[in-house]
């Protein structure tokens, strides 16, 4: 599943511009950090939410008890959210307000999708948190005054994530000014003191990484010794008891 994703996800969350009017005209790289020829981005997020769909229906027509459900939908999640947001800490020509909106407004798909489609979807769109707040980065206002409500607002990521995302930060015209250095240094400062010591030097998010499968026993309602076995199975072994 993941393989079908590889190449969907990053052009439907990163390159899809579906909000007219705020494209800075900007080309950076072709694409996403990848080997193979890039999904036309208007597409994408159509074809990601399809594959999605497809992928719901196959284990719900097969029947697959819902936890497992959950389970698959929570670990295909967290594989969008880990490579769009490695994508976008690679891209400097991503980083800047407009796109932090389009970037939003995608996700906001893939969470109703969520909504829609599984009843336990909370546990499933919260993997998303990362990308999210990743997003609301590049809108949220970026001044000495707006330390704290930046370091609230981007629980979920890590130090290295937003004060990467900062340094890439690009003005999308010229009526707007960089990121000041000061305001980096009192976010990376507070972060760090919030942290209390916890590990917080990871930068990319690790697409490798499998949560744990729990596999819940459903008893099956069928009392066995009331089965008939029809006489055209020829099954003369198996005798009721």
């Amino acid at each position: 599943m993941e393989e079908k994703l590889q190449h969907k996800a990053v052009p439907a969350i990163l390159e899809h511009e579906a909000i007219s009017g705020l494209s800075t005209g900007k080309r950076g790289r072709a694409a996403s950090v990848s080997d193979t020829a890039p999904m036309p981005a208007q597409k994408a997020l159509e074809s990601l939410l399809q594959e999605l769909t497809g992928f719901h229906r196959t284990l719900t027509l097969h029947g697959v008890d819902h936890e497992i459900i959950v389970s698959v939908f929570r670990q295909l999640f967290y594989y969008i959210c880990a490579s769009s947001l490695n994508n976008l800490l690679l891209r400097k020509d991503l980083c800047h307000w407009s796109k932090g909106m389009n970037i939003r407004y995608n996700l906001s798909h893939v969470e109703q999708w969520g909504r829609d489609k599984i009843s336990d979807h909370i546990s499933i769109t919260n993997e998303l948190a990362p990308i999210i707040q990743a997003s609301q980065l590049l809108q949220a206002r970026k001044s000495d005054e707006d330390v704290a409500t930046v370091c609230e607002m981007c629980n979920k990521m890590s130090v290295p994530q937003i004060v990467k995302l900062l340094n890439l930060y690009t003005p999308a015209d010229d009526f707007e000014e960089r990121v000041p250095l000061s305001f980096i240094r009192k976010v990376q400062q507070r972060l760090k003191e919030q942290a209390g010591g916890q590990d917080q030097s990871t930068l990319l998010m690790d697409t490798k990484y499998n949560f744990p499968v729990r596999f819940p026993f459903k008893p099956s309602p069928i009392q066995l010794e009331e089965i008939e076995i029809p006489e055209v199975l020829n099954l003369p072994m198996l005798k009721k008891v």
